[in-house]
């Protein structure tokens, strides 16, 4: 059996899966069914002293969408829409001293952790809150500097408006870390388009990891009414986020080195690898146990255990970055790769009642000749459109020989080509 366990800022987790700020941790007693239920942390929902948005999560509103826009009603697709509007915790930060010390313990007995969040509407503020947090046990703080509702609240510069300014958030980054003994976290905000300077900018002031990402800030309609959905603007994320997030996980995981929580796309195992793989340390899942409840937490955990046992990975440490680190790093490298070109399965192709891929072939590699598809190799530049679009997987990609390349096959030219690339202005 694969082992899950992983390290993060140098603490050990059971399993990579920790449960993000968001409603099933904004109390005492549904943190510890997180914990029951197999996370091994959870990060409570953001303590703030911003009433605005204690008022905010108050007057949540929530609509789960599917790909057509509808208000989902039922059972929840695997591509949905989470489109919601909430704030932080709507318990004041210094009333959760209690609690917290409780939930550190009862984690703690069940080798999971609790991991505090802050928001604040000042630095002396950012400050005071995590030192609360960590007087209480607490082993590590979150700093959301990703949170979309501070920006439509007038007056209030707070979570994804300091994520925008690596410099505002370095300077509060860099006092919090002066300030405490346990590693703080940065959450990024995807409303930019600097997040890896941002990383970079709080790595530099002392952060111990980032999580990437918060969600977006998106406008949802209903055109039957005409209305915007929920009123107006708000948090936007679900599985169709995914690639986007996973973007970032990449870069960072690249090009900083900094350890990750990935957060923004889960829904199942098949996701939480493709974090793993990307660059991720640990997954922060959230908002699809809003829709499947807390139950679906085990599912995900086992299915990633399952995963890891049927592909040959002895241990979670294994996983980590394994395709980030063959990305290509540039254009120039990607094409300086070995070819490739398609080729058609005869006994699965259904042409010539089916020609999907001669419609979908922009480079004229494909026509129909007598009865079935005929290709036209000079011309393939081995782009799999077509292999994505056949229906009956009659379409395979294969690598180019040395010896094809030289009987005809679809070649670029060296001028103007790699050639360009290396003498690019």
């Amino acid at each position: 059996m694969a082992n899950l366990e992983v390290e993060f800022c140098g603490v050990r987790f059971k399993n990579p899966m920790i449960v993000a700020s968001i409603e099933p941790t904004n109390s005492p007693a549904q943190i510890k069914s997180c914990i029951d239920a197999g996370a091994a942390g959870t990060v409570v929902k953001t303590l703030g002293d911003v009433k605005q948005m204690t008022v905010l999560t108050d007057n949540s509103r929530y609509a789960i969408l599917n790909d057509r826009g509808d208000v989902i009603k039922g059972k929840v697709p695997r591509n949905f829409t989470f489109y919601s509007r909430s704030g932080y915790s709507t318990t004041y930060y210094k009333d959760w001293v209690p609690y917290l010390k409780d939930l550190h313990a009862y984690a703690e007995e069940r080798g999971a952790h609790v991991i505090g969040s802050v928001g604040s509407k000042d630095i002396k503020g950012w400050i005071d809150i995590a030192r609360t947090i960590e007087d209480c046990g607490i082993r590590m703080v979150e700093l959301n500097f990703g949170c979309p509702h501070p920006a439509l609240i007038p007056g209030v510069t707070g979570g994804s408006l300091i994520g925008q300014d690596p410099q505002l958030a370095a300077e509060i980054t860099r006092q919090v870390v002066e300030a405490l003994d346990i590693p703080v976290i940065v959450k990024l905000t995807p409303d930019q388009s600097r997040p890896l300077q941002l990383a970079k900018s709080c790595m530099e002031a002392g952060a111990s990891a980032v999580t990437a990402t918060n969600r977006h800030t998106g406008f949802a309609i209903d055109i039957d009414t005409a209305e915007p959905r929920i009123g107006g603007t708000a948090g936007i994320g679900g599985p169709w986020v995914k690639p986007l997030t996973l973007r970032w996980v990449h870069e960072i995981y690249s090009k900083l080195g900094i350890p990750i929580t990935g957060s923004n796309g889960i829904f199942d195992a098949r996701d939480a690898v493709e974090f793993l793989m990307a660059g991720a340390r640990l997954m922060q899942i959230g908002s699809v146990l809003m829709i499947k409840g807390i139950k679906w937490l085990p599912k995900v955990i086992e299915g990633l255990s399952q995963f890891m046992d049927s592909h040959g990975y002895p241990d979670v440490e294994s996983m980590i970055g394994v395709a980030s680190r063959k990305a290509a790093g540039s254009y120039q490298d990607l094409f300086q790769r070995p070819r490739h070109h398609a080729t058609i399965e005869a006994d699965s192709c259904q042409n010539p009642s089916c020609d999907i891929c001669i419609q979908m072939c922009f480079y004229e590699a494909m026509s129909q000749g007598e009865g079935q598809v005929k290709l036209h190799l000079k011309n393939c530049i081995g782009c799999e459109l077509c292999y994505n679009v056949c229906p009956f997987d009659a379409v395979r990609i294969v690598p180019t020989s040395e010896e094809q390349l030289r009987a005809g096959y679809f070649k670029p030219p060296e001028e103007g080509f790699i050639h360009d690339f290396h003498h690019a202005d």
